[in-house]
């Protein structure tokens, strides 16, 4: 293939790397909005749309497999397109958990905890997406470094949430109604797997940033 057209297969792979993290971030969005707001066919559009993001994500591990089986890339370009493979399996998963958050709103139809403030923590982890992929555009060690420093700030809210729920739980064990206990539980169960996915996020977040220090500067300081 002329060296013209490799560059312009590479440069498209860098611009549906970052179309893919777009869409994966408006289903996160979707999916935290539909816990807000108990919107059923919100959370089912996250749900029934997760089937496009897989889609997306084949076709762009092909294209990845395609360039290094027929190129041969080397140094650099090899980094990058082994980088924007790990990148959009990160980003598959994140999705994989936006659909979560819209199931998990289905079965949501009150907020027993409401001092658990699920929509900042996951606001929260967006940003964190959405700076590792910048650093992924703009080729930006430093910045590596500072998403994956965040990191610890979203662990603190999720240990913090996740220890008001189960403080809020012990301070309710007078309940002895036992339909009312079960469905206390249910909601405490939920909201734990609420919690953690979204901490997941943050690391998958923390992922992608490892994956473009090594791109750029082969420096692999990050990767764990």
């Amino acid at each position: 293939m002329p060296r013209d057209g490799y560059q312009q297969r590479l440069d498209k792979l860098s611009e549906d790397v970052l179309y893919m993290s777009e869409l994966v971030i408006e289903r996160l969005q979707m999916g935290l909005d539909a816990l807000q707001e108990k919107d059923d066919d919100l959370a089912w559009e996250v749900i029934d749309g997760d089937h496009e993001i897989n889609e997306m994500y084949l076709e762009l591990e092909q294209e990845c497999i395609d360039l290094i089986a027929l190129q041969q890339p080397v140094a650099g370009d090899l980094r990058f397109i082994a980088a924007s493979f790990k990148i959009i399996t990160d980003l598959e998963r994140i999705a994989d958990l936006a659909t979560n958050l819209g199931d998990y709103s289905l079965d949501a139809k009150k907020d027993t905890f409401p001092e658990v403030d699920i929509q900042a923590i996951g606001s929260k982890t967006i940003e964190m997406i959405g700076e590792s992929m910048d650093a992924y555009a703009n080729e930006d060690p430093e910045a590596c470094f500072r998403i994956a420093d965040r990191d610890d700030e979203i662990d603190d809210l999720c240990e913090n949430a996740s220890e008001l729920v189960v403080r809020e739980l012990i301070e309710q064990q007078d309940i002895d109604d036992e339909e009312q206990i079960q469905g206390t539980m249910q909601d405490v169960y939920r909201l734990l797997l609420t919690i953690r996915d979204l901490e997941r996020v943050g690391d998958h977040a923390v992922n992608i940033a490892a994956r473009t220090l090594y791109m750029v500067e082969s420096d692999d300081a990050l990767l764990y």
